[in-house]
């Protein structure tokens, strides 16, 4: 069986026009070779623009959230691989939101496709990042160095490269936002090779408005929920 790259996969909602540039920025990368998106039932043309970008496209006919489109992504990959009778792909996960920043993750992979590391997550500058320091990255930080012995400075970071054997390791994915986190500790706890690897990117920083107050605080009920579980599971 040949033996195959990298394969991105790119969960999006409501990501008209970016979701293209990000398409195309990820296609430029030697190391990729096929890039799936997932439409997470957006209310736009998101999934007919990915396609038209080069993308293969799959589409939640609603909103299920980040781990759900992970989830269904790396399905609808492997059905690909099946049909084209390869070896199975690493995983490259990149958000919608990139765009041309997307053509900087070729270093996010090297670790991995070198043999040298099992998950690679992005380290992004905090001037750059949207997660700086906030309460949820401290909790989450916290929590998984109690827990694994490592700290991690972005442990929220989507942003991650992964074998698919490490993928095995952190399935069942823990639901919505607490799925990076939850991902870390089960790696981690399975004698995975973790990096952190510094990369610029650059995307949509989350608001101080009322959106912006109400996604953080799903993202805390969500990574709080997905830590628990884990520490009564070693318990």
């Amino acid at each position: 069986m040949p033996a195959a790259g990298v394969a991105a996969i790119v969960p999006a909602k409501d990501e008209v026009p970016r979701v293209v540039s990000t398409v195309a920025a990820l296609r430029s990368l030697p190391e990729v070779e096929l890039v799936v998106v997932v439409d997470d039932g957006s209310s736009d043309d998101t999934a007919a623009w990915a396609a038209g970008a080069g993308a293969l496209v799959v589409r939640h006919p609603t909103n299920l959230g980040k781990a759900a489109a992970l989830q269904t992504g790396v399905e609808r990959l492997a059905e690909e691989e099946q049909r084209r009778g390869v070896a199975p792909f690493v995983l490259l996960f990149a958000d919608a939101d990139l765009e041309g920043s997307a053509a900087e993750l070729g270093r996010l992979c090297r670790p991995v496709l070198d043999g040298a590391a099992d998950l690679a997550v992005a380290n992004i500058p905090r001037s750059a990042s949207s997660h700086g320091a906030g309460r949820v990255v401290r909790l989450a930080r916290g929590q998984i160095e109690t827990m694994t012995g490592r700290r991690f400075e972005q442990p929220l970071n989507g942003m991650r490269a992964m074998t698919r054997e490490a993928f095995g390791w952190a399935s069942p994915l823990a639901s919505g936002w607490g799925v990076e986190a939850a991902m870390l500790v089960d790696v981690v706890r399975a004698g995975g090779r973790v990096v952190e690897v510094p990369i610029t990117l650059s995307h949509r920083a989350t608001g101080t408005d009322l959106r912006g107050q109400l996604h953080r605080a799903r993202q805390m009920r969500d990574v709080s929920r997905a830590l628990v579980e884990r520490r009564f599971r070693s318990a």
